[in-house]
């Protein structure tokens, strides 16, 4: 088909007197206007910067037009804009404004070494494919690698580095999750749980903070790698903070011996995992039960529940008896147990602070671990997170990395950013449609490169108050 006239009117239903015409005569515009946000954020992080160091470069640079840096950051700031593919590159890299965000010197492209690729400055996807896959790649073609275990302990650190850093106390949340998978995938597995074939990365969060991404395979337990994945972190946040409390949370899937084991011969590393109900369980629970039945009975069937704490050890599995709290509830649909472990001390770590009795520790500190779900919601369905259709076990999980790092810039755009505004607690899908995705008019020259938003963006106030809250931030470890 031949290419059309840029400037043949496209013709539209009139407005009463008037016809509607549009054309392609605007001139050089993006649609990602929001890019500078990541760019001023990762700047401020040295994420990018930090992450490129984990890659060996074997090009000769004399025929490089694209360095590392530029190209990791083309893949994570289009990423954190909604373009998960690949192949969306083929036309984003002619987006002058991503261009910019990336530190090419001509966004326009006109510095390309070879004449052929001058319409466009960024990589297209078959160079963005060759980084992906050149751990496992031996051709001439592919002379880019990552080192896996700098870029995970990178990841750990851009985390760490974004959290309070003289904190008296953190919460760290573990999670598996099971991404399905939609091709024979190296490493593919079918698991019953989630009755498909999927891998099961697991995940640990510090509030909003993602600190550790790790793809796994599906035939295993959930909580296998864990201990490995908790020292790390650890170690890495009493580096920066020496006296830090750390509490481990997570449901019953991490209610291991060897975690638990591993948390109370530290000091001052705590847990509060969920636990499988069985029978000896639900015995020691028993009379708590039957209060809960019998208030529910005189409250005319409405939900009612009792809490009781006692000594439990299991009977092979476990080293030592260990506090466990049980929540005996009945509902209108019949009764719901439910039981956490923990080595949180009952009177808090004062006589003043009673936070850890039991329905405290369940209802106050337990329940909300379910916002960790909810931040893996926002990485699976805003930054498509589980699009891990490599053939390389390897290669999916730098893709893991690289959109667990989007989510940390979109996350320090909503955290530095936008307090105090209409989007503080916005998840980051909110926070690309309303203020990444701006139209904007690039003009370059030689002194500037002027970007033009419309005067009539709805959201140019919260734009602005963005720009400059992010301007005047102080970066920790920046």
């Amino acid at each position: 088909m031949a290419a059309s006239d840029p400037l043949q009117p496209l013709l539209f239903e009139a407005l009463g007197s008037r016809q509607v015409v549009a054309d392609f005569s605007a001139g050089t515009l993006s649609s990602d206007g929001g890019v500078l946000l990541l760019r001023q954020v990762d700047r401020g992080l040295g994420l990018v910067r930090a992450l490129s160091a984990c890659f060996v470069d074997r090009r000769d640079q004399r025929w490089v037009d694209h360095s590392v840096e530029q190209l990791l950051a083309q893949r994570i700031y289009a990423q954190a804009l909604g373009y998960e593919d690949l192949n969306d590159h083929a036309s984003l890299r002619r987006d002058p404004l991503l261009a910019v965000a990336c530190e090419k010197l001509d966004p326009t492209g006109k510095d390309r070494l070879l004449p052929q690729f001058q319409d466009a400055a960024l990589a297209g996807p078959s160079t963005l494919n060759r980084l992906e896959l050149s751990n496992h790649k031996t051709t001439r073609c592919h002379k880019i690698a990552h080192v896996p275990a700098e870029v995970e302990a990178c990841v750990l650190e851009m985390g760490a580095r974004c959290l309070p850093k003289h904190a008296e106390e953190l919460v760290l949340d573990l999670d598996a999750m099971g991404p399905r998978l939609h091709g024979e995938q190296e490493g593919r597995f079918f698991n019953g749980y989630y009755d498909d074939y999927c891998y099961l990365p697991l995940y640990v969060f510090c509030g909003n903070i993602p600190l550790w991404a790790q793809l796994r395979t599906a035939d295993r337990d959930a909580a296998d790698g864990a201990l490995e994945a908790v020292k790390r972190i650890v170690a890495v946040l009493r580096r920066r903070n020496p006296g830090v409390r750390i509490i481990l949370r997570a449901d019953s899937g991490f209610a291991r011996e060897e975690l638990m084991a591993w948390s109370e011969s530290q000091t001052g590393v705590y847990y509060c995992f969920g636990l499988a109900q069985n029978s000896r369980l639900l015995e020691l629970a028993a009379a708590a039960m039957a209060q809960a039945r019998a208030r529910q009975i005189l409250c005319g069937g409405a939900a009612v529940r009792v809490f009781t704490e006692f000594d439990y050890q299991t009977r092979d599995s476990w080293s030592r008896s260990r506090r466990v709290i049980a929540k005996a509830e009945f509902t209108e649909q019949g009764k719901n147990p439910r039981f956490i472990v923990t080595n949180l001390p009952g009177h808090g770590w004062s006589p003043e602070d009673p936070r850890f009795v039991p329905q405290k520790l369940y209802e106050g500190f337990y329940c909300p671990r379910g916002q960790m779900e909810n931040v893996l919601k926002q990485q699976v369905l805003d930054l498509k997170a589980d699009r891990l259709s490599t053939h390389h076990l390897g290669s999916n999980q730098l893709r893991l990395w690289l959109s667990t790092l989007a989510y940390l810039l979109l996350e320090r755009v909503r955290a530095i950013g936008l307090p105090g505004t209409g989007l503080a607690q916005a998840t980051v899908g909110s926070i690309r449609l309303k203020v990444l995705k701006v139209a904007a008019q690039v003009t370059v020259s030689v002194r500037r490169i002027r970007v033009q938003f419309s005067a009539a963006w709805p959201n140019r106030e919260l734009y602005t108050t963005c720009v400059n809250q992010l301007r005047n931030a102080t970066w920790a470890g920046g």
